[in-house]
């Protein structure tokens, strides 16, 4: 099965959105999986939003979007808030402003967002607000190392290739050097998930990124 099934069997053009709460979410959660995407609908467009960040994290977000597809087609755009990291529950007015203002750039045919049940309070509330905003597309939660371990079992995985695996773990430690301090952020770390779950899967190749998929609408 292709990855592009979760998407319209159309000759058109596609369109994903790609929603974090800080700058490295979506590349640690789902760069392999858009990666595929890519690969099997050249065409697609996927919009990157940020929610959070400073000036040292946005710069950050903003190279890594512009080299993360790799050369292999399709096309990305950005959208960097600086809401502040940590604290994104506390100024969820504004973020329900700004999540609700992406339905202007659609329609969507997949979205990925972080987990409804994650540790992390910014990463939970996003998720929550993406399934307040977006009722008929297809939402895919990523999943996210963290101290608090994983919360949910995945119920949906996406095969990746050893060289896919690389480069996305390459373009992750390149991208977010400000990250290189935290002791869980390394190469180590997001070889072992994509392992676990490659595992748990019976992925072919030995590697999987993994999602829940709460609707899925055929």
């Amino acid at each position: 099965m292709t990855v592009a099934a979760l998407l319209p069997e159309v000759d058109a053009t596609y369109r994903a959105l790609a929603i974090g709460a800080h700058a490295d979410d979506v590349e640690i959660g789902a760069a392999g999986t858009l990666g595929r995407l890519l690969e099997e609908r050249p065409g697609l467009t996927v919009d990157l939003v940020v929610l959070t960040g400073d000036a040292t994290r946005r710069r950050e977000a903003g190279a890594s979007a512009a080299t993360l597809l790799g050369g292999r087609g399709g096309t990305i755009g950005t959208r960097l808030l600086d809401l502040r990291d940590g604290f994104l529950p506390t100024q969820g007015a504004r973020a329900k402003e700004e999540i609700e203002r992406l339905k202007d750039g659609g329609p969507y045919d997949l979205i990925v967002c972080p987990g409804l049940r994650d540790a992390h309070q910014d990463h939970r509330l996003v998720a929550e607000l993406v399934w307040q905003t977006f009722r008929s597309i297809p939402i895919l939660e990523y999943e996210i190392p963290k101290y608090e371990g994983m919360t949910e079992p995945a119920n949906l995985f996406v095969a990746l290739s050893r060289e896919a695996c690389e480069r996305k773990i390459r373009h992750i430690v390149a991208a977010f050097p400000s990250q290189a301090d935290r002791d869980w952020f390394d190469e180590e770390t997001f070889w072992a998930a994509l392992r676990l779950r490659g595992v748990e899967c019976a992925s072919p190749t030995g590697y999987a990124e993994a999602f829940v998929c709460r609707k899925l609408r055929i």
